[in-house]
């Protein structure tokens, strides 16, 4: 790599990378990717132990994509490598962010409302998971309530510990403890294993699974998990063939057979967490394109408080659902609100949508003002309807008014929205659930 500098005679002279100061290399290279990084070494070898071994370059590395997030030190007591941490970090990366549970939740508590969200996190030396719920005090509160910590040990093994009634605080002293078996009987340790980039499977590891079957990071892909654990129809196929080997071998008793149901009545018997899979909710967040976008909260009609997810689809249409338990019936998540068009109407509005935004009162806390000023004014509107009804109309049956579905939202100047329809006398205000990567109004579950 060369750089042409030209001075003032315009003398032209040729400026190699080795030639810049260590530092500025390491601050260059810290830029690339592992990839692009093993492409550079190929270039020279006096480059090769620069970019396989050295510390301090891995560390820049680490340092400018996590160095704002977690504590890099911190992670496995500081003992290994930060080769070895990039890779264990850029796996644990694809966690962050929010997650639907799908099917029944095992964690069940009297001092929280079913979780509707599962919100990973960065923490000090741990990617930290939490159950999010909306709080029923009549405020834009959510309850977060952690529940499960990924992290390593100081020779950089997984080590995943679930804590379904939220007793403990992760800290450097319950890792130290964690490790040294102290608290097998308080958590619960487990495998954290991706079945792809969005969906992820939480179970209990009683040993058969997790040793030297899963990366070093604890997180297992798709792949390993299908070698690990087998999927149903090999696993099948797998016992007939065991069972007809001991039904046709000399000596086959069915002994190793018996053996082995044994062994598995015992492992259940120990198990105290159903596998629960979650899967991520992606464009959880609003961009420049398309601003409705995202995870928003919201205070109904009844002044409880519910989570909206809005998504735009691949024709040009906007759709908003309640985000709710999954195991609830299909027909409780048909959109609140959807539109065809994600074309705003621009300002001035006419007198008649003036009157209609105004005459309707907005649904908020109650310590919170009705004025719509807190929001800011209203920068656009767009025309909504409140269900399917007018695209399959027999569902509505034949005396429906349509005006009765026709609805608005209106868009305010802070970024948030708020959304109405023409049979109702209030506007539902949105707020952000999350914001850069920050939960919003997080509370604690209540003890006792």
């Amino acid at each position: 790599m060369e750089v042409n500098c030209q001075d003032s005679e315009e003398t032209v002279f040729a400026l190699s990378f080795s030639d810049f100061p260590e530092d500025v290399q390491l601050c260059i290279l810290s830029f690339l990717d592992p990839s692009e990084l093993a492409s550079f070494a190929c270039t020279s070898k006096k480059f090769v132990s620069l970019c396989r071994d050295d510390q301090r370059l891995w560390f820049s590395l680490c340092d400018r994509r996590w160095g704002s997030c977690t504590h890099l030190k911190r992670w496995g007591h500081g003992k290994i490598s930060y080769k070895v941490l990039y890779r264990i970090l850029r796996e644990y990366e694809n966690l962050i962010g929010f997650w639907r549970r799908c099917g029944i939740t095992n964690i069940a508590s009297v001092n929280s409302p079913p979780a509707s969200l599962v919100y990973f996190e960065w923490g000090p030396f741990y990617v930290s998971g939490s159950m999010i719920s909306p709080s029923k005090n009549g405020s834009y509160e959510v309850i977060r309530s952690p529940f499960l910590w990924v992290s390593i040990t100081s020779k950089g093994e997984p080590m995943n510990y679930l804590d379904p009634e939220g007793r403990f605080d992760f800290t450097d002293d319950l890792l130290m403890d964690s490790e040294k078996g102290f608290l097998e009987n308080e958590l619960i340790r487990v495998n954290v294993s991706f079945m792809g980039k969005c969906h992820v499977v939480v179970e209990e590891n009683l040993g058969s699974f997790g040793h030297g079957k899963v990366p070093s990071s604890g997180i297992a892909s798709g792949e390993e998990y299908q070698n690990g654990c087998g999927s149903p129809p090999d696993r099948l196929m797998s016992e007939i063939y065991q069972y007809l080997a001991n039904r046709t071998s000399p000596g086959g008793n069915g002994v190793s057979r018996r053996q082995r149901r044994r062994e598995k009545e015992k492992q259940e018997k120990l198990r105290k967490w159903e596998p629960e899979h979650f899967v991520k909710i992606v464009n959880c967040s609003p961009t420049l394109s398309r601003p409705l976008q995202g995870l928003w909260k919201g205070i109904c009609d009844d002044m409880s408080l519910d989570f909206y997810l809005v998504s735009y689809d691949d024709i040009g249409g906007i759709a908003c659902r309640k985000v709710g338990e999954s195991s609830r019936p299909l027909s409780l998540h048909a959109p609140v609100f959807w539109s065809s068009s994600t074309t705003f109407i621009e300002p001035p509005r006419s007198p008649e949508e003036y009157h209609i935004y105004s005459n309707r009162m907005h649904l908020r806390p109650p310590a919170e003002s009705y004025d719509s000023g807190d929001n800011g004014a209203v920068s656009h509107m767009l025309l909504i309807n409140s269900s399917y009804d007018l695209v399959i109309p027999d569902i509505a049956g034949p005396t429906t008014n349509p005006r009765q579905c026709e609805g608005r939202i209106w868009q305010y100047e802070n970024g948030t929205f708020g959304f109405g329809f023409l049979r109702d006398n209030y506007i539902i205000d949105l707020k952000h659930i999350a914001k850069n990567g920050h939960l919003l109004d997080a509370i604690e579950p209540c003890n006792g």
